[in-house]
């Protein structure tokens, strides 16, 4: 029979141990960010002669000027400054239209219910699991067909299309935890569809609507694949310019510039999981993943 002191130690082994698995994961995550920053803030010729992981010695923040303004991203050298606005006027409109039309969507398809609204949910979910690669070809020709082309209003709607089966089940799943007895008390007070929704529905939906805003403004801001195969020239998102960047092979090969092109482009999705991050898990736990 152990004692209370042997069960105490073992306790305390236990905790240390999982303290020391949590700690060495999550070095092996920081390293590459940690040496990323160190080597934006080092001159070149520190960074040839000296440590990976060695602090720089001379701080500089001229690589993250450069990336900012004048790094070559192909045959153009005005720096990333312009494909980070880029970035921006897509993951905005293309974050806002998805989630008020998944909002919607899970609205009808809980509380409005329609002969064949299983099977039509159903159909959005299969939207969850198609693989980018399947609808490259397709859309491709649709916004040939609308003119819209090589656009940020063609990458917008690419990315409106993409991620309405997402938040369709982020907003459905939540509003099944809401009573029906409320909407059937406002329907009984004479609301209509519109009224209920946007006064009853939405203002209880803020959980689910910041996990929805948040997946999708990673998910858009770091894709890669839609803005290389639906944006040209000028047009494309920072994640395209970036690639760019790194592989332009004119003259000396920069890698504090690459590093701090690297940061910028990774800046807003960091800013928004380290002030939003909790809201997330929170909208989680609220119902978004049950049902």
């Amino acid at each position: 029979m152990l004692n209370s002191g042997t069960i105490c130690w073992n306790h305390v082994l236990g905790r240390a141990f999982i303290y020391l698995m949590l700690g060495a994961f999550a070095l092996y995550y920081l390293i590459p960010l940690f040496v990323m920053v160190v080597t934006s803030l080092k001159p070149l010729d520190e960074i040839r002669s000296g440590n990976l992981l060695a602090l720089p010695m001379q701080p500089t923040f001229e690589a993250w000027g450069i990336a900012w303004n004048s790094a070559c991203t192909g045959v153009q050298c005005n720096g990333l400054q312009g494909y980070f606005y880029n970035s921006m006027i897509m993951v905005i409109p293309a974050m806002l239209i998805s989630t008020l039309l998944g909002a919607m969507n899970g609205y009808v398809l809980t509380k409005w219910k329609f002969p064949g609204s299983n099977v039509v949910f159903s159909m959005l979910l299969v939207g969850c699991f198609i693989p980018f690669q399947v609808i490259l070809l397709p859309m491709a020709k649709v916004l040939g067909m609308i003119g819209l082309a090589g656009s940020l209003p063609g990458l917008v709607m690419v990315h409106v299309i993409y991620g309405l089966a997402f938040t369709t089940l982020f907003f459905r799943n939540y509003y099944i935890t809401i009573p029906d007895e409320l909407i059937n008390a406002a329907r009984i007070d004479g609301a209509s569809f519109w009224t209920t929704f946007f006064k009853i529905i939405l203002p209880l939906s803020t959980p689910i609507i910041v996990v929805s805003t948040i997946w999708q403004f990673t998910q858009i801001w770091n894709d890669f694949l839609f803005g290389v195969i639906y944006s040209s020239g000028e047009q494309q998102p920072i994640t395209v310019a970036l690639n760019n960047l790194v592989n332009t092979s004119t003259g000396v090969k920069r890698y504090n510039v690459d590093m701090a092109g690297a940061i910028i482009a990774a800046l807003p999705t960091l800013f928004v999981y380290v002030v939003a991050g909790k809201y997330f898990v929170r909208g989680l736990t609220a119902g978004s993943v049950k049902g």
